[in-house]
């Protein structure tokens, strides 16, 4: 009755089928992860953000790589701008899309230690060679308040660290290579500024990290899973249907089938 399982094109369905569904809950199961990395980094960036800043030095030193638990964790630091070895990280957005650079300014600290500080996005120039044009940090000591955050790597950011830019042009934030240039000993990671703000809007201050929206993977997760239930579904009920064309085809080919109860019509002669 189901032989014709057996034959070519039966065989590579049933596979392909086989296939399918473990691919498409694996599929689902991919989407639900992210959504609980989404919903975790959500729960993270909100208590760091709530939570009360902290003296940068308690958080990072030179050298040290800043955990996941301790991203967006407000910091401040009090110490003196170095804007003669102030860079721009090029390729930077605004919160209008607008592309540009972000200005990377060190802070020298009371011990003689440097601190990175991302005082916002401007404009890039016109010539992609030329140093744009930089809103002046405030002179003497200050007390800059900042979202913690980790080096930037290729590998976490997707950004080439491209060779042979012009020179104060970077294209990523890196304390070991800011401490080469530097020549001073500087903290790992780096602050996004919240306070001060910069005077007239400039630069333009990172906006906080979005931790409301989740995205729609566990959506996705629920989509796949429900193709993965299709699957099997779709293969029975094709299955069935070619028995019964099966059936009714053979049923055709029967005498005395119904098909072959009427009598035959003889010809009538011609007058």
């Amino acid at each position: 009755m189901y032989r014709f399982l057996l034959s070519r094109q039966w065989v590579i369905l049933t596979l392909l089928a086989a296939v399918l569904v473990p691919t498409m809950i694996e599929l689902g199961f991919w989407q639900f992860h992210r959504h609980e990395r989404r919903v975790a980094q959500n729960a993270l960036i909100a208590d760091n953000i709530a939570a009360a800043p902290v003296p940068v030095e308690e958080l990072t030193a030179p050298g040290h790589t800043v955990p996941r638990a301790d991203y967006w964790r407000r910091v401040t630091a009090t110490g003196t701008f170095d804007t003669a070895h102030e860079v721009v990280v090029r390729r930077r957005t605004s919160s209008e899309d607008r592309v540009g650079v972000h200005v990377l300014t060190p802070l020298v600290l009371r011990d003689g230690k440097v601190v990175l500080v991302n005082r916002g996005w401007v404009p890039a120039a016109a010539d992609q060679h030329a140093f744009p044009a930089v809103p002046p940090a405030p002179k003497g000591e200050v007390t800059v308040t900042g979202r913690l955050k980790a080096d930037e790597t290729t590998g976490a950011s997707g950004i080439k660290d491209l060779k042979g830019l012009p020179d104060r042009q970077v294209m990523l934030i890196s304390s070991r290579q800011q401490a080469e240039l530097i020549g001073r000993e500087v903290l790992g990671g780096y602050l996004e500024q919240i306070a001060p703000a910069a005077a007239n809007g400039t630069p333009e201050q990172i906006a906080e990290p979005d931790h409301d929206s989740i995205g729609a993977h566990m959506a996705y997760a629920v989509q796949w899973w429900l193709f993965a239930a299709g699957v099997p579904v779709g293969w029975v009920i094709l299955v069935r249907r070619e028995k019964h064309d099966r059936q009714a085809g053979q049923a055709s080919d029967v005498p005395g089938s119904p098909q072959d109860d009427t009598e035959p019509v003889e010809a009538v002669p011609s007058p």
